[in-house]
């Protein structure tokens, strides 16, 4: 039976630790500040703005929002990232994904600048993590270090297996699992008979965006599965891309869905805005 990997309470372990370190840097009279984008009102954008937020006041990080209505140009978004840029008291900037269809999401990323890229998706953030360089890690893939780190879960040695080839979450997995010294393989839409790579894993990371992709055909006896899909079942209920009541008999350690690694990408964010005041 699976030991639950309890990201709720980790993450919360993180922003108590991240809180401490903010209220001794308000005793040196620095306050660390981010600045929120939300282009349009697309009702999942607004929840995950709105945890952010909290993320923010729970930590004592001052945030600032700017929301923008659904018709705004890219050229104005993008005057508005480089006078943030520009502004020192502001120390992070996070744009909201998605956009909307008429502004190239590419060109927004590469507008702000490294030293407040605190999403970790600029090219220059990803290329450092590449080569083993100082800069921001994308939050998701770095709260799954996290996961396993505070769990007690051995990476170096292990073989992982990640289903997802993803920017945001798959590439930036696979290096950060190097990093960690596992054996790492990266399986996708295209890869040729999925189920025999990833029984191989003694640690898998699925981030495939299929409602309840893996079950337990798919791991070894006493694999560690990492679920970061969020995806509705037939019920309209909230649920990965792993089978989880499949699986968690076969399992060492498992990330429910809701309450694993996705309190884990807003702590990591919240670190990374703390981290900006180097």
């Amino acid at each position: 039976m699976a030991h639950i990997i309890d990201g709720k309470k980790i993450s919360t372990e993180i922003k108590d630790e991240l809180k401490a370190k903010v209220e001794l840097l308000k005793d040196q009279n620095i306050t660390v500040t981010l600045a929120v984008i939300q282009v349009g009102n697309n009702p999942a954008s607004t929840v995950y703005v709105g945890n952010k937020k909290k993320a923010c006041a729970y930590v004592g990080i001052n945030s600032l929002s700017y929301e923008l209505p659904e018709e705004t140009s890219e050229d104005e978004l993008l005057s508005l990232i480089n006078e943030l840029n520009q502004k020192d008291d502001i120390n992070g900037i996070l744009v909201q994904l998605p956009l909307p269809k008429h502004i190239d999401e590419d060109k927004v990323i590469r507008t702000i600048s490294p030293s407040k890229d605190v999403d970790g998706f600029h090219p220059q953030s990803v290329g450092a993590l590449s080569i083993g360089q100082e800069g921001f890690i994308s939050c998701t893939p770095a709260g799954i270090i996290e996961l396993l780190n505070r769990s007690g879960i051995t990476i170096e040695g292990k073989e992982c297996v990640i289903v997802g080839r993803s920017n945001i979450v798959g590439k930036p997995m696979a290096m950060l699992m190097l990093r960690e010294n596992a054996t790492v393989t990266i399986c996708h839409s295209r890869t040729k008979n999925l189920m025999e790579v990833t029984k191989r894993a003694d640690i898998l990371i699925v981030a495939i965006g299929k409602t309840k992709l893996i079950n337990k055909d798919y791991i070894k006896d006493g694999a560690v599965i990492i679920d970061v899909g969020m995806n509705r079942d037939e019920n309209n209920k909230l649920c990965g891309d792993v089978d989880y009541d499949d699986v968690f008999q076969k399992a060492s350690a498992i990330t429910p869905v809701p309450g694993g690694v996705g309190p884990m990408t807003i702590a990591m964010l919240m670190k990374n805005c703390v981290d900006s005041i180097k």
